[in-house]
């Protein structure tokens, strides 16, 4: 095999990670027949060829899967480098991957914003998907630590709760249920329900609980979006099970207001999520410490509403 560069290299990941040569050029700001160029080149000094094209979709070669694993070992071997020298200068400075679930968006922002300031040499790059999409992520190795409320089940993983997670009922303010104190999940039942998708954490819970008490629900309509959720809360389609979270600060609205029903709110928790045997970055160790501390203040902050006991 003859040399090749990094450069080269960073290109062919960025093709490969995307399946195109066009998103890759629009990440990495060249044009498309650099790209092309540079995978050229590299497919020359590697002897095979690294990609075979179906349609307008890149594929990788058997040659090309090993070069990519290759590849991602290559640069998360020179980013822990240069984190370790800059760490041994007594700064912390590199790249930090977070992938959170839809809700922990309401939160995590707070966290990042002030940790940031603390230390200004850190790059974030957050990525912001459904419970489905992190797995995936975290199967792939993708980021440096997952957050999400529902972890999975496994001894492979290393969790670690930081910050509760209430779900509560939501409903419009002038709904006539907001004025009553003590609803009974039969009485709530009888209402319409607009859900996140199957397979939401949110929605299996609140579903499970009305099944232990064996009550249906009548899912008037499912959302993958909780800002659309309480679009359609407020335009009257239905109440909703929500995390708390999405009606703190920037969730926040007057035309919403969370009900008092019996088994409500159902507890649940953020955990942040890493493989065991990832060897975490410095840069991730000093925020995974930074989490669990400020998670605290958060905590403080937010005054959660108490269970209403059935």
């Amino acid at each position: 095999m003859k040399p090749v560069t990094l450069h080269q290299l960073k290109v062919f990941e960025a093709a490969a990670r995307h399946g195109s040569f066009t998103r890759a050029a629009e990440e990495l700001y060249l044009t498309q027949p650099t790209v092309s160029i540079q995978v050229k080149q590299l497919t020359k000094a590697v002897g095979l060829p690294l990609f075979e094209q179906v349609g307008k979709r890149l594929y990788l070669t058997a040659a090309g899967e090993e070069l990519y694993e290759t590849a991602k070992e290559i640069f998360e071997r020179v980013a822990q480098m240069e984190m370790t020298v800059a760490d041994l200068k007594g700064m912390k400075q590199g790249r930090l991957r977070l992938a959170v679930i839809t809700t922990a968006k309401y939160f995590i922002p707070r966290i990042l914003g002030p940790f940031c300031r603390l230390y200004p040499g850190v790059n974030v790059s957050l990525q912001v998907t459904n419970h489905e999409g992190l797995l995936e992520r975290m199967a792939d190795n993708q980021d440096d630590l997952y957050i999400l409320s529902r972890p999975p089940q496994g001894d492979d993983l290393q969790v670690k709760a930081f910050l509760d997670n209430p779900l509560v009922v939501v409903a419009p303010s002038n709904h006539p249920l907001a004025k009553e104190s003590r609803i009974s999940l039969d009485r709530l039942a009888q209402e319409p329900f607009i859900l996140r998708e199957q397979g939401s954490g949110t929605r299996e819970v609140a579903q499970q609980l009305f099944k232990d008490h064996n009550l249906d629900v009548e899912v008037k309509l499912d959302l993958g979006s909780n800002e659309a959720i309480k679009q359609a809360i407020i335009g009257g389609l239905g109440l909703s099970v929500l995390s708390y979270h999405t009606l703190t600060s920037v969730g926040a609205t007057q035309e919403l207001t969370v009900l008092n029903v019996e088994g409500f709110p159902i507890h649940r928790q953020w955990h942040v999520v890493y493989p065991k045997g990832k060897q975490l970055s410095i840069v991730a160790t000093t925020f995974l410490d930074y989490l669990l501390q400020e998670s605290e203040h958060i905590a403080q902050d937010m005054q959660l509403p108490k269970l209403v006991t059935l």
